[in-house]
């Protein structure tokens, strides 16, 4: 056991956040969301027993958002002529506020599907159990200043 670091953080999870670099990208998805098939080609970190707001605080406290990039959160945007409200952008809003003081400056929505081609790129993806819809989000890494 580690003080200081949030418990729901794994070691598997905690391992691939250390070892991720400047600019990596990491995806918090959604039950919904197609984790094994856009991972192929990097880590999926199973989490099913969690929503994407808990892992989302835990994990900012002990990862960089890049502040190199305008820009460094995504969310993907409702698909036109979809009704589906996102409460839980408002709960991510809040969360990413208290880490980075660009606050909700930082976060773009992106399409759907451009929001899969960017996930392929990702160095891993964290599939949780959360069950809101359109919750996932993508962190891209920034660097530890003293």
């Amino acid at each position: 056991m580690l003080k200081g670091i949030p418990q729901i953080l794994s070691p598997e999870l905690l391992k691939v956040l250390c070892e991720m670099g400047h600019s990596d990208i990491i995806v918090l998805s959604d039950g919904n969301f197609p984790s094994e098939s856009m991972g192929k080609d990097c880590k999926v970190i199973r989490c099913d027993g969690h929503g994407v707001p808990e892992l989302l605080e835990a994990i900012l406290e002990v990862f960089p958002i890049d502040t190199y990039v305008e820009k460094s959160v995504s969310l993907m945007e409702v698909v036109p002529g979809d009704t589906v409200e996102t409460p839980i952008w408002n709960t991510y809003k809040e969360i990413i506020s208290k880490y980075d003081n660009r606050g909700v400056d930082t976060i773009r929505n992106i399409e759907r599907f451009a929001f899969y081609e960017e996930a392929k790129k990702a160095y891993a993806i964290i599939a949780t159990g959360e069950k809101a819809l359109y919750a996932n989000i993508i962190l891209q890494k920034g660097v530890v200043v003293d």
